[in-house]
């Protein structure tokens, strides 16, 4: 069975490639909103939290490690300088830091799985988090917890469960965020056009058209992301879950034509970024999203699906003179589709070895160092620990400040609990619903027959 799962591990991430969450998805859910301890690392105390006692988070010995992850170039730049920091107040403890994009990213983790050659420490997506941890491939942290040395005693109990399966605590949490809709606020204030919170699927589309009739700016969908917006808008039919452990959990095809119809609408009407336009581009890349990185008003997108630990990124790669603004993705019903999401995990892998226990140490660090957060800067979603997001409030910029007005503000009063990880299997009918939508972008097939096809090779895809 292991090696079932690990082959299937490969073959999905060979195959696929997710959104941000980080996606980081990033996620998030990302991505994505808080707890961990007030107190700095080693033997330096915090610039915010000077009058506490100080923390060993790590043990003086020799020892090197594989840290890696996927993600940004600020996200690169920070999470570098904090295990800097860590190696500086833990004399021996040295990194091999190995970011990499989304999709390269898990290629590599599952080749690296089939290895036995994992690095220590690396970055988990929720959407991954049973598939790895079922497939024995990361560390039981519960022991860490229990002893202490892992210290979760400001996360709060259900940010905690979300890196837990079956009682055991495999991951903690990076940050916290929500799906978010980033969009041009320069350009749609010049067009007095409204975007407001909590759009419904028609209000968006109407914006949608609105925005291509005044200026030819086009609207860039969900793409190569299925696993991020078909469950979102299957959410606001209630269906929570679209996976059982070997079949799909709708009763018919109907359920997936609401979500081919909005590309074939978009496609037949015109105001879409094409998959011609996405061909060139680095898919769900931040720095090459349509709404930051185009020629002209044809490949120019008005708006982005992201995660909001990722509008730090955004801004970052935004024109000069051009404001980002966020908001909630469209939904026939935001309440029941709308949550909040784990933007990404930390975790240590079963190959660890010797050294497991300082793998963990890093974790418990990173989750719960003011000074290491202070170089964070919540750039993967408001901390996990409470105590350390109130910490690093004040030292945020404008946008971070913005993520967290959004969580606290508009997602948190208006969403629903997330659902639960998905299955082996899973991202490979996504890989192929990307693929459908690919065909309704280029004209080769219906939304009911897209819907249809999804159905029949979903339900084949999870009953093997």
């Amino acid at each position: 069975m292991k090696k079932k799962m690990l082959s299937l591990l490969l073959a999905s991430a060979m195959a696929f490639s997710l959104a941000a969450c980080g996606s980081d998805g990033g996620s998030t859910g990302s991505d994505s909103a808080d707890t961990g301890n007030s107190t700095a690392a080693g033997s330096t105390q915090s610039s915010a939290d000077s009058g506490s006692a100080a923390q060993d988070f790590g043990s003086a010995k020799d020892v090197s490690m594989v840290f890696s992850w996927w993600g940004n170039q600020i996200r690169n730049e920070r999470t570098q300088a904090s295990l800097d920091l860590y190696s500086t107040q833990n004399p021996g403890v040295t990194f091999d830091t190995q970011p990499a994009e989304w999709s390269d990213y898990w290629t590599k983790l599952s080749t690296l799985a089939a290895g036995n050659s994992l690095p220590e420490c690396i970055q988990m997506d929720y959407s991954y988090l049973m598939q790895y941890a079922s497939s024995d491939l990361l560390a039981d942290l519960t022991p860490y917890v229990e002893s202490g040395v892992l210290d979760v005693s400001d996360v709060d109990p259900g940010i905690l469960e979300s890196g837990s399966i079956d009682g055991k605590v495999y991951a903690v949490c990076a940050g916290v965020n929500a799906p978010s809709l980033f969009y041009n606020k320069t350009l749609m204030d010049e067009l007095n056009i409204e975007v407001k919170d909590n759009m419904t699927l028609e209000e968006f589309m109407d914006v949608c058209r609105q925005v291509y009739e005044k200026s030819g700016v086009k609207t860039d969908l969900p793409y190569s992301a299925g696993d991020n917006y078909l469950p979102f808008n299957l959410r606001s039919h209630d269906t929570t879950q679209l996976f059982n452990e070997d079949s799909l959990n709708v009763p018919d095809a109907d359920s997936f034509v609401e979500y081919f119809s909005i590309y074939e609408t978009a496609t037949k009407e015109g105001w879409i970024v094409g998959a011609d336009v996405h061909a060139e581009l680095t898919a769900n890349s931040v720095e090459q999203s349509p709404l930051v990185y185009f020629s002209s008003p044809a490949t120019q997108s008005w708006c982005g699906f992201f995660w909001s630990n990722q509008l730090s990124a955004m801004v970052a790669a935004a024109p000069e003179g051009m404001e980002i603004g966020i908001t909630t993705w469209p939904s026939d019903d935001p309440q029941k589709s709308n949550f909040l999401k784990p933007s990404s995990f930390f975790c240590v892998s079963r190959d660890a070895g010797e050294n497991e226990e300082e793998a963990v140490k890093v974790l418990n660090f990173l989750l719960n160092s003011q000074e290491a957060n202070e170089i964070l800067l919540g750039e993967r979603g408001v901390p996990a620990s409470s105590v350390v997001a109130a910490g690093i409030a004040p030292l945020q910029d404008e946008t971070a400040q913005a993520v967290t007005n959004y969580i606290n503000n508009v997602v948190t009063p208006n969403c629903s609990p997330i659902s639960p990880a998905i299955p082996d299997g899973a991202n490979e009918v996504y890989d192929y619903c990307n693929q459908l939508v690919d065909k309704i972008l280029y004209g080769e097939i219906t939304a009911e027959d897209a819907a249809k096809e999804l159905f029949e090779k979903g339900n084949e895809i999870m009953a093997r």
